[in-house]
């Protein structure tokens, strides 16, 4: 249910950052963690017959039995996957990178696989950015202690919870040029889909957070409440998404 959300919140912005690339029939895309798969089946009408789908995931049972000759299912990981060098006109994963402790790895291996003149894209979250703007004293209050039990939930796996800001600073460090740079906050009243999505996610991961010492479950209940509320507004993250050209011989280096 959260993916199928995510997608319906998510997939027209994605799908404008693929299409600014010049992405056109022909072209073979490697999606990163599938997901539900929606990008997939949009790309494959993008690069029609004479193109190619490969699609990535450690748990790709939502992309069983597409049928197309143009989409190639892969499970596996990125930071290990065998996958073809210097093959791919784009490269793509949206919530994908935040969720590897070895980020740096997996968007290295990624640049492996885009061939010299290709195009990554890279969507991922930016939880930092999460503050309650109206809403009851009680619901931002307990919005500010959920946002710091994800902070710290990332931090206790490893992970970075702020990944998303930090992507234009990875693509140039790999020498991409042509960055098209985007931070977008999504502020939204209680009861929209992005409230809605992060209240069933806190739901889902109730146990976790709670297992951080900095929520309770009254701090949890109190989040639901605020993302119910219609007089609620809340930034619960931002999306940083970069977009950039690769060429290794004029200096790129994975």
């Amino acid at each position: 249910m959260r993916l199928h959300m995510l997608e319906r919140i998510f997939d027209a912005g994605t799908q404008r950052r693929l299409l600014s690339t010049g992405l056109t029939s022909g072209w073979h895309c490697l999606e990163v963690g599938a997901g539900a798969g929606s990008i997939v089946r949009w790309l494959e009408q993008r690069v029609g017959p004479s193109g190619k789908v490969v699609a990535l995931d450690t748990n790709p049972r939502f992309l069983r039995g597409s049928g197309s000759s143009t989409i190639e299912i892969l499970q596996g990981d990125i930071c290990d996957a065998d996958l073809p060098l210097a093959t791919f006109d784009l490269v793509h994963a949206r919530y994908v990178m935040i969720h590897i402790v070895e980020y740096q790895r997996a968007f290295e291996r990624m640049l492996r696989c885009v061939k010299p003149g290709g195009w990554v894209v890279l969507e991922e979250p930016d939880f930092q950015a999460a503050r309650a703007v109206a809403g009851s004293e009680e619901g931002r209050a307990s919005f500010a202690r959920v946002s710091d039990a994800i902070e710290r939930m990332f931090t206790s796996l490893g992970m970075d919870h702020a990944l998303g800001v930090k992507l234009p600073a990875l693509f140039r460090r790999h020498d991409l040029t042509q960055l098209t740079v985007e931070h977008e906050g999504h502020l939204s009243a209680g009861g929209g889909m992005v409230a809605q999505m992060m209240k069933l996610s806190a739901e889902q991961l109730r146990d976790k957070y709670i297992a951080t010492g900095m929520v309770t479950e009254a701090d949890l209940e109190e989040y639901g409440r605020l993302a119910d509320d219609p007089d609620s507004w809340a930034i619960y993250y931002a999306t940083g998404a970069v977009t950039g050209w690769w060429q290794p011989q004029c200096g790129g280096r994975v």
